[in-house]
């Protein structure tokens, strides 16, 4: 369903702008139970969600700020750092307050529950999903899958090539692809992006003997140097004591030997100079992949 997306990709929208250009238009929204995005304004003492709305303000009730709010197993917080973000919410009523002004309650838990119904209970695995980034843990980035349900991109899923934290490849309230890895018992969606990334061989096409090119450092071994050239492609120069994991170098690439997966680089130069997360090359542009448990390895 074309608005179950994550949140804050519907504010901007036609059918959105044209539902909160007028009361009618809420009206009409309650009626046909669609799924609307507005900014949360704050949240009150008892954290309940206030949403502009444009022609009337909005009240999404704590119990209705998320699924599992009242069951107990997702926390306040998920509400609270919601302030000066789109939320998504259906219109549940239109009321007038003590003043005489309307005002409309909603609920950010019906939507997230019409999005699980329609979209998030019929992922399968191996289906290419957009996504996008709400924080970012050690262990891995949480992702915003539709209407504000999130899963879990773990760090060891994000590149081949291994990275020390989620931030050397996103930030927060980017939008990227990933695939569906699988669903645990409670029904909760993990997901994978190194898949997109393309294979050894499709990465190393982009590279050519003799070219000098910009890495990052992001293993030091006795034995040599593991060096960045891509996400899903790393190439090995000689041991250097003196460089760390995570300076960037400029390195020539003295040979490709496809036979084995290797690349064999010198480095050139190298600095302290952190490098920000880059645009992201996805290679497969399809909406489902079959995945192989091994993918990678070896």
């Amino acid at each position: 369903m074309s608005e179950i997306r994550p949140e804050g990709s519907l504010i901007n929208n036609a059918v959105n702008k044209n539902a909160l250009s007028s009361v009618q238009g809420i009206k009409d929204a309650m009626v046909k139970n669609i799924i609307l995005e507005g900014r949360a304004a704050l949240c009150d003492k008892d954290h309940n969600l206030h949403i502009d709305l444009g022609v009337m303000k909005g009240i999404i009730p704590r119990n209705e700020g998320a699924i599992g709010i009242e069951e107990g197993y997702v926390r306040d917080i998920a509400l609270i750092s919601r302030v000066g973000k789109s939320v998504c919410f259906t219109v549940e009523d239109i009321r007038r307050n003590s003043e005489g002004k309307l005002y409309a309650i909603l609920s950010r838990k019906k939507a997230q529950q019409k999005a699980q119904k329609f979209y998030v209970d019929n992922l399968v695995r191996g289906d290419v999903i957009d996504v996008k980034i709400t924080h970012l843990e050690s262990f891995g980035a949480f992702c915003d899958i539709g209407a504000g349900i999130t899963a879990l991109l773990p760090i060891e899923a994000i590149s081949v090539s291994r990275i020390p934290h989620p931030s050397a490849r996103f930030f927060v309230g980017q939008n990227i692809k990933c695939i569906v890895a699988g669903r645990d018992e409670r029904g909760r969606i993990s997901l994978s992006h190194k898949e997109l990334l393309g294979t050894w061989e499709e990465n190393a096409a982009l590279f050519r003997i003799g070219e000098t090119v910009p890495g990052i450092i992001r293993s030091v071994e006795s034995y040599g140097v593991f060096i960045e050239l891509t996400p899903n492609l790393a190439g090995l120069a000689e041991y250097d004591p003196d460089v760390k994991e995570g300076m960037s170098a400029a390195v020539y690439i003295k040979n490709i030997i496809p036979e084995r997966k290797k690349i064999k680089l010198i480095i050139v130069d190298y600095n302290e100079e952190k490098q920000s997360p880059g645009e992201i090359k996805y290679f497969f542009k399809g909406e489902h992949l079959e995945l192989k448990d091994n993918w990678g390895k070896g």
